[in-house]
């Protein structure tokens, strides 16, 4: 059998720095933890409007690394095969473990990136007469070249989209890219690609956990030291 993973949300009440004993009030918390994903957030972005190009993008989606071996499936180890490397502000200090994270919520927005690039490809090639009147054979030859689990809505909004455009320029684009610029990148951190030099989580009861974190001190740490 498959194994099933169930998510949720969860709120971090307080915490305790592991060295010293120090017990770190939600107000600090919520501070540093922004900052951990501030951090993040702005190393992911500079991978994602990096790559945001047909080149780069053929890339991934090629499948192969600079090496000639398979991109794997976790998208910091792809990002890194690429030789897609990223790394911190002159003067900022962060642990390789962070870059993974950055890495990996790039990977995921450029992966679905070439899922969207797929939608607008299909549509391109099988413009209608009337986009807003497709035929039955017009939409068997859409669907023919559309990706898995497309939705009406989708279809609609970028057929919409690619008309715009058609509109305003006089020619289809040519690529995605064309269409729209990098997406904006949340301010989060993907710990899934982190290990436990990182993060660890443990269960203490039916409704709680303990999340163990490493997180910035300071809103600009220099050093290892500024991590805790």
């Amino acid at each position: 059998m498959s194994e099933l993973t169930a998510t949720a949300s969860c709120t971090a009440h307080a915490a305790v720095v592991e060295a010293s004993g120090e017990v770190v009030a939600q107000p600090l918390l919520v501070r540093r933890v922004a900052w951990l994903a501030v951090l993040a957030r702005d190393l992911t972005a500079r991978v994602v409007v990096a790559r945001w190009n047909a080149a780069d993008l053929d890339a991934l989606a090629s499948g192969v690394g600079l090496d000639g071996r398979g991109l794997p499936s976790k998208g910091w180890m792809a990002v890194r095969r690429l030789g897609w490397g990223v790394g911190p502000p002159s003067g900022v200090h962060v642990c390789d473990r962070v870059l993974r994270c950055a890495q990996e919520q790039a990977a995921r927005a450029l992966r679905l990136a070439l899922y969207r690039r797929r939608l607008v490809a299909a549509i391109v090639a099988t413009w209608p007469r009337d986009a807003g009147a497709r035929t039955g054979a017009e939409w068997d030859g859409l669907r023919a070249l559309l990706p898995d689990g497309v939705s009406a809505a989708d279809i609609r909004n970028r057929t919409r989209q690619i008309g715009a455009y058609l509109d305003e320029h006089g020619v289809f684009p040519a690529d995605l890219i064309e269409l729209e610029g990098p997406p904006n990148v949340a301010a989060q951190v993907v710990l899934a690609a982190a290990d436990r030099q990182l993060v660890t989580v443990e269960r203490t009861g039916d409704r709680t956990a303990r999340l163990r974190v490493r997180l910035p001190l300071v809103e600009f740490p220099a050093s290892g030291r500024d991590w805790a």
